[in-house]
């Protein structure tokens, strides 16, 4: 797995602005509360710089925000909370080796963060200790890009972004019988001073069908509910982009 600089670290929310977390939030949130979890303590792998681990706050829920990357992290503990929430504890953890104090009600995570498993079984242990820390029939519910997304919108195209004083070019290969989408990042950031700062970042992401994620978390002890295209809301098609996937905890006896 990638770990992030701090120069894409600083400029991560600007350059990832087109993805809906308000509407990712609502949705995981109905997929919880459709679950009778209304409260108590969530986890999100890969947080990042926190963005969504503060909607989840702002939810009701009581936070943990789970990242390797420290610099990920200090911009997420430098952002302000809403007044009120409780306070987010934030761990620098890798999640396919993560440890917690108990167990919780359900892990999320967003940001195409489980596409960054470009190895199965790295996703296998990964689902293996989420299943070990949930409560009884606690729920993970994360995204995915797809294969239609790496292969037809992404693959072997080059685009370019820019914000105030940061700008990118992304360049992507998609390799079929690998079904991993390598991408070169080149980052140019204004110093103030007439120059500008450069940094490179090579990232690689899979494609995970929903069968092989339904094989691999009952591997790891779980149950796969389901999954829809996070943008609409339907059940997960040949057009979908981001698939938002449910499993649910299975072995643990629950009380009553």
């Amino acid at each position: 797995m990638r770990e992030y600089g701090q120069l894409f670290a600083s400029a991560y929310d600007d350059l990832m602005s087109e993805i809906p977390y308000e509407l990712y939030r609502d949705r995981i949130v109905k997929i919880l509360r459709g679950a009778g979890i209304d409260d108590g303590l969530v986890a999100e792998l890969g947080c990042g710089t926190g963005r969504m681990t503060r909607l989840l706050a702002a939810s009701g829920y009581d936070c943990i925000g789970i990242d390797r990357s420290e610099e990920m992290l200090a911009e997420a503990m430098g952002q302000p909370q809403e007044e009120g929430q409780l306070p987010i504890l934030w761990l620098h953890q890798d999640m396919r080796a993560f440890e917690l104090y108990g167990t919780v009600r359900a892990f999320v995570s967003v940001a195409d963060t489980m596409n960054y498993l470009t190895d199965p079984e790295d996703l296998y242990r990964t689902l293996k200790l989420v299943n070990n820390y949930l409560d009884p029939e606690g729920l993970f519910v994360f995204d995915l890009k797809t294969t239609h997304f790496f292969r037809d919108c992404l693959g072997n195209r080059t685009f370019f972004m820019e914000n105030d004083d940061t700008a990118v070019v992304w360049d992507n290969a998609w390799y079929e019988r690998d079904r991993i989408n390598s991408y070169e990042l080149h980052l140019f950031h204004d110093r103030g001073d007439g120059l500008y700062e450069r940094d490179f970042e090579l990232h690689e992401q899979r494609a995970y069908p929903r069968k092989q994620i339904a094989q691999i978390a009952e591997r790891a002890g779980m149950v796969y509910v389901g999954a829809i295209d996070a943008d609409t809301g339907d059940e997960w098609n040949p057009d979908t982009r981001r698939g938002l996937v449910i499993l649910r905890e299975k072995g643990k006896r629950k009380e009553g």
